[in-house]
């Protein structure tokens, strides 16, 4: 006979995450996605978010509109939890830096910083060929 599944072993425990009133705000941007991630000073996750959380496919993820309402959406769980202050570090050459840098100071998080941390190579791989479009 089958054994009946445990339904507490499914289920997984969330863990607290320390949140103090200065952190920092991660953006994503990539041609395809943006990412937003509001952390603590040690680097554990408070609140995130991104434009296909948000309901947005295909190209629509890679505009400022969904990011902004991406940005807003992990601005406002990481103001409840008590984040004011903000480092903003943007990667990526995506559109909707700026309008999720905007959206997350509109929420109510004072921004104190912005550092882009795009990689950018010293002439490393060759780069794919040219779009003909």
């Amino acid at each position: 006979m089958a054994k009946k599944a445990n339904p507490k072993a499914k289920t997984q425990k969330k863990r607290k995450v320390v949140v103090e009133s200065n952190g920092e705000a991660h953006v994503t941007a990539s041609f395809n996605n943006i990412i937003i991630s509001l952390t603590n000073k040690k680097g554990d996750v408070v609140a995130w978010s991104s434009a296909g959380k948000m309901g947005f496919r295909g190209s629509k993820k890679n505009t400022p509109y969904a990011a902004q309402l991406a940005a807003e959406d992990a601005s406002k769980v990481a103001h409840e939890a008590g984040m004011r202050k903000v480092k903003v570090y943007v990667k990526g050459p995506g559109n909707g830096r700026e309008s999720a840098i905007r959206a997350v100071h509109n929420s109510g998080i004072e921004v104190t910083e912005i550092i882009d941390i795009t990689p950018l190579p010293h002439n490393g791989c060759r780069p794919p060929k040219r779009r003909r479009v």
